[in-house]
């Protein structure tokens, strides 16, 4: 069955916009016969505002553009060395609500934290992966026409300064941390590729079609 099957694509470095619009595309083309799809990928630096997201939690951004974009939540900072995960799913069709996939993504990446021995939690007031009281993992998605895009952001080894210079997701005191300040870890693609088999199960996927599309992306790892 077709709600059983998804295709997982590791996209590279991709631009926001291009990627954003992308995204959007293909959710308003999809139908009811459209296979689920996982893009896994990495942004150049860039400052994204979500739907509710108030201007005063961006501080200085210097010369790191910031974009106003359809996803739920407030600010938070893409850079190379962070997992990006777009989740291109019919949630109809899964028969799963928008809380329900939060969750599911937030324990695909508590899987996968505890196999490099690290422990992490959720907080259902504030959506996202916490270690200590810091936060390694954002959530932020839009539902259009029963299908979500966007997905999630987990900070694996990257340059975490720009967090400064915002409240992360509107909290003024939340601090940023990352896996490989809390473990040895391979290099992002195969971090990717753990994720994606916690989130195949925990999404009720039987079989996936993995795609390479590094002709058209440029590895930043």
């Amino acid at each position: 069955m077709i709600a059983h099957e998804v295709i997982i694509r590791w996209k590279g470095l991709q631009d926001y916009l291009a990627c954003w619009d992308a995204m959007r595309t293909f959710t308003n083309q999809r139908n009811e016969n459209t296979t689920d799809e996982i893009w896994l990928l990495e942004h150049p630096p860039v400052f994204t505002q979500g739907q509710n997201g108030k201007p005063e939690h961006i501080l200085q951004p210097g010369n790191i553009p910031v974009i106003k974009i359809d996803r739920g939540g407030q600010v938070t900072y893409h850079g190379p060395g962070q997992l990006i995960v777009y989740l291109l799913v019919d949630i109809q069709r899964k028969k799963i609500n928008v809380r329900q996939l939060v969750t599911i993504l937030e324990n695909a990446v508590i899987a996968l934290l505890a196999h490099f021995n690290i422990a992490g939690v959720a907080k259902r007031e504030a959506p996202g992966v916490y270690v200590d009281a810091k936060k390694i993992c954002s959530v932020g998605l839009r539902i259009r026409r029963g299908s979500s895009y966007h997905g999630l952001a987990l900070n694996v080894r990257m340059d975490l300064e720009p967090f400064s210079r915002i409240n992360p997701c509107g909290f003024s005191e939340l601090k940023m941390t990352q896996i490989n300040e809390l473990a040895e870890i391979p290099n992002i693609k195969e971090v990717g590729l753990y994720l994606t088999d916690h989130l195949l199960k925990n999404l009720g996927y039987t079989s996936g079609q993995f795609l390479m599309e590094n002709n058209h992306a440029t590895k930043s790892t």
